[in-house]
């Protein structure tokens, strides 16, 4: 065999190796044991291994659905067989994954069923079902897409994602509106807006620039979803 395509195969190798640990790119398939729910998106192993399922965010413990996101993670997997398919670790530690039961895809299940919203940094080749899984429940109305009956009410009037961020919102209802809004992100705010009047509030470094969601609800259901 010719030495130089010798010396090139093991290059090959070696490099792409070398590129997959520094970049903690490795998609590794195994079977688990689950220890304990602890919400929504997040689980850990009877080893201790925390697992944080990827293109998904369930509501946080203070949102509406988070108490339901748990219950169905916990009733998908609990004593039942596991697969994940890890994609690395994340800047907390945990194991990023999608996780299987009877060749379910968990992630895309929540997604389906309207207890979680989507949530990617780089789209993998999950990222088209899961797409198309919000895309189902936010048109059917499922779960946490369910529909205020004073939706009608509150418009967006401009949301300036570069520096300084500014929000501003319209009240078009002769009703005061009680609103929680957040991002994709963690960044929740609750606030009261009087009829017939205009909100306005300034962020620092709160929008990504790259793309976002903000989410809008009163304590009747959603009024607002927008994604740039």
């Amino acid at each position: 065999m010719n030495h130089k395509i010798i010396i090139l195969a093991i290059l090959f190798v070696v490099s792409g190796t070398f590129y997959y640990q520094i970049t903690g790119a490795t998609i590794a398939t195994e079977s688990i044991q689950i220890g304990r729910v602890i919400d929504g998106d997040t689980l850990e192993t009877v080893s201790g291994q925390k697992i944080r399922l990827l293109g998904i965010n369930t509501p946080e413990s203070s949102m509406p659905f988070s108490k339901e996101a748990t219950n169905f993670l916990t009733n998908s997997v609990e004593n039942k067989p596991i697969q994940i398919e890890s994609h690395g670790t994340g800047k907390y530690g945990r194991t990023l994954a999608y996780i299987f039961v009877n060749n379910k895809n968990i992630n895309k299940e929540l997604l389906a069923n309207g207890l979680a919203t989507l949530y990617y940094y780089e789209q993998d080749s999950h990222y088209s079902e899961l797409k198309q899984a919000e895309e189902y429940a936010r048109l059917n109305q499922k779960g946490l897409w369910e529909k205020s009956p004073n939706s009608n009410c509150l418009e967006i009037v401009e949301l300036k994602i570069d520096e300084p961020e500014k929000l501003i919102l319209k009240n078009n209802c002769n009703i005061k509106l009680d609103i929680i809004f957040k991002d994709d992100a963690t960044h929740i705010y609750r606030e009261t807006i009087n009829p017939n009047s205009i909100f306005t509030k300034t962020f620092s470094h709160i929008w990504n620039n790259a793309g976002d969601s903000i989410y809008i609800r009163d304590d009747k259901g959603l009024l607002i979803f927008y994604r740039y």
